[in-house]
């Protein structure tokens, strides 16, 4: 069989031709019926997976072969690119389309040093999972791969499928930067510039893991939304780690959580009751002082006292010594 009819055979299903005497009138509309119901039932499959079936087109061509292996001996990547959710309908989907036609797409893995017949996955953890599910092995690519070119076949399938939120790939770049990983290869992985790259790693330190995990991958969340609600994690953080607390809250779409999250942080802070007015030798309100909770802001109306504000800023570490001696003496 030559290398473009093995790749064919992969992806195409061959139909029976009818038996002797079977009515002409049925049988070439049942084939056709059938042909179309099978190939619509894994659609989402081979959407998923039409990049990587060109990527396999090129392997087969390069004289990889495809092995089919126990889900058991395939271990995970070190390092991690997905928001794990409770429920999954793509993926319940995606078993039901295995099941009942098998695994059209292979997944890629690399051999374990030291370990016989043991492999780690670059990419295709919900096929090896649906395997796994299924109790069936799990059809693969064996390439020996170094650490870099794990990560960067990890990402750039995610990205070939469109899989990844942006959320999880800001986490994927911050696991790959704190697991020793050098700039370039995060670059490559995520087929990114440096600016995103930065951005990408900032948002996901200042949001806790927490509350990315209860929130979830958010598909529809883009990066400014997310920038949005991790430039008021320090001021809302509590409010939302009191709100993804709610058992109410993670039986929803992880779209909408995201959704409530950024309308919990958004929620302006009830004022200070009351407040103080300093004025000035002329009677006029000059700085509205207010107090909530240890913290006092002072605020200078600059229409009534010009420049007094800068005045008094130069002035500080003046007046705290004074204070402090004051408080001595006491």
């Amino acid at each position: 069989m030559s290398r473009k009819d093995t790749v064919n055979s992969l992806f195409m299903r061959k139909t029976e031709p009818p038996a002797a005497g079977a009515s002409a009138s049925k049988t070439p509309e049942r084939v056709r019926s059938g042909a179309i119901s099978a190939m619509g039932t894994s659609l989402q499959e081979m959407s998923e997976g039409a990049r990587a079936a060109a990527r396999l087109q090129e392997q087969l061509s390069a004289g990889h072969a495809v092995i089919e292996i126990d889900p058991a001996m395939v271990s995970d990547s070190s390092v991690g690119d997905r928001i794990s959710i409770e429920v999954d309908p793509g993926f319940e989907e995606l078993v039901s389309s295995i099941g009942q036609h098998g695994q059209q797409v292979p997944i890629l893995v690399r051999p374990v040093t030291g370990r016989a017949d043991w492999y780690q996955i670059a990419y295709g953890r919900r096929r090896l999972r649906a395997a796994s599910r299924l109790g069936v092995k799990v059809r693969a690519i064996v390439r020996n791969l170094s650490d870099d070119e794990v990560v960067i076949a990890q990402g750039k399938e995610n990205l070939d499928r469109q899989d990844l939120s942006f959320i999880e790939k800001a986490l994927f770049a911050l696991r790959l930067e704190e697991a020793g990983y050098k700039r370039e290869t995060i670059l490559s992985a995520l087929s990114t510039d440096k600016a995103d790259l930065s951005r990408y790693i900032s948002i996901a330190r200042i949001l806790p893991q927490s509350i990315v995990q209860a929130i979830g991958p958010a598909p529809k969340a883009g990066r400014s939304r997310w920038m949005a609600l991790a430039e008021t994690m320090s001021a809302s953080g509590k409010k939302i780690e009191a709100l993804i607390a709610e058992p109410a809250f993670l039986q929803l779409p992880s779209d909408e959580r995201f959704a409530k999250a950024l309308a919990v942080a958004a929620t302006p802070k009830k004022k200070a009751s009351g407040g103080e007015h300093w004025r000035n030798a002329k009677g006029q309100k000059a700085a509205r002082i207010e107090r909530i909770g240890k913290t006092t802001r002072i605020s200078f109306d600059e229409r009534v006292v010009p420049e007094f504000a800068a005045f008094l800023t130069d002035k500080l570490e003046a007046l705290h010594a004074e204070f402090e001696e004051l408080r001595r003496d006491r």
